[in-house]
């Protein structure tokens, strides 16, 4: 699970080429609409999904992402789960000292009935992570292609491959709010419940539901 730099919708020039004429601006203009993509690659089925924000990165855009991609699962696919292992990098949102985002991710496990383990990246390591091979796939499928609405720009997205499959895409309208965290005694019960490797107590985390 990963989010991907900001896209900003407008005639940007990109890089790469395309046919026709298409002139593009070749600097920010102070465009007023970006999106942040959120994605999620199942590394068993190779299923893509990707949720674009109009709001904030925040733990709770991410979190929330996680649980649309719960919810899209069949009841079969569910139960064969015995647990859930989460690759992330350290970015401030998700990080493992990140008080929210780790509140949240206790709900998630209580909520889903299953054992969930958060396995970090070391830092300038992230390029390992699987979902950044997909974001890789993405910038070289719509490079040269002028976004110029979402409406576009979610259209490139869904026509994407990645292990054979066309990701699932989605457009988030909920507005975030920066900056929520938790007190040092609501973050101790949180804390009661991660089990954290005492060789790697910030990279490896793991969460049992209640």
């Amino acid at each position: 699970m990963d989010c991907k730099a900001t896209v900003e919708i407008g005639e940007y020039s990109r890089g790469g080429q395309t046919r026709g004429y298409n002139q593009a601006q070749d600097h920010d203009m102070g465009t007023k609409e970006k999106y942040v993509p959120c994605g999620i690659v199942d590394e068993d089925t190779g299923q893509l999904y990707v949720t674009f924000g109009s709001s904030y990165k925040t733990s709770d855009f991410m979190v929330d992402n996680l649980e649309q991609w719960w919810t899209s699962l069949s009841i079969t696919e569910k139960q064969q789960l015995e647990n859930i292992q989460i690759k992330v990098d350290n970015g401030p949102e998700n990080s493992g000292i990140r008080r929210q985002f780790l509140k949240r991710m206790v709900e998630f496990a209580d909520q889903t009935k299953k054992s969930i383990q958060l396995l970090y990246f070391p830092p300038y390591h992230s390029k390992y992570n699987p979902i950044e091979r997909c974001w890789g796939i993405l910038e070289r499928h719509w490079n040269g292609t002028l976004l110029r609405n979402a409406q576009t720009m979610l259209a490139w997205v869904k026509t994407m491959t990645w292990k054979g499959l066309n990701p699932i895409v989605k457009l988030s309208k909920k507005v975030y709010q920066k900056g929520i965290s938790l007190t040092k005694k609501e973050m101790k019960e949180i804390e009661k419940r991660l089990e954290r490797n005492p060789h790697l107590p910030k990279w490896d985390i793991l969460i049992r539901p209640s």
